[in-house]
């Protein structure tokens, strides 16, 4: 029979593990620290279709507010999660200093994606957000209220765990 190890070994994997936790916490606090909180901006314009849309009129259930872009590396290997679960919630994307209409369009088409997807050409909306990187991803409530932010890759499961909870 094998001697039990001993407590004393996991204390430095326990350490360890605190450690890599508050790094993570921290670089997460840093990356959403100028991102807006509690009652979300209007955010009111046309998509590329030219539907009018207001983020007002999705009041009464969540949305995915998604700021991204075509030059973005991280946003590409996202681009799936958003067009997924557009088919499942209402989602707003923002398609941050990445061109017109008609270079946007090509990039959906391109990528088979389908999403509504409003233009802010000059960052405008992304800076009244609080945005510094993309792609930042914003839960709002049905209340209209930022339930919660990511800044960087948000897998499809953890977006879709967001917005169920904000739902209930």
């Amino acid at each position: 029979m094998k001697p039990r190890p001993s407590t004393k070994r996991w204390i430095p994997w326990a350490r360890d593990i605190a450690i890599v936790l508050v790094i993570v916490l921290l670089f997460q606090w840093w990356q959403t620290r100028t991102l807006v909180s509690g009652l979300a901006p209007e955010l009111s314009g046309e998509l590329l279709d030219g539907t009018k849309v207001a983020l007002s009129d999705h009041r009464g259930q969540p949305v995915l507010v998604h700021f991204w872009a075509t030059w973005c590396p991280v946003c590409r290997t996202e681009d799936d999660n958003i067009h997924n679960l557009a088919e499942d919630y209402r989602v707003l994307t923002i398609a941050t200093n990445s061109g017109d209409a008609v270079e946007i369009g090509n990039y959906l088409a391109e990528n088979q994606l389908e999403f509504p997807v409003m233009l802010d050409e000059s960052g405008q909306l992304g800076r009244e957000w609080g945005i510094s990187g993309v792609p930042s991803s914003f839960i709002v409530n049905a209340d209209g209220e930022i339930e919660s932010v990511a800044v960087g890759y948000t897998t499809e499961i953890g977006l879709r765990v967001r917005l169920w909870l904000a739902g209930r």
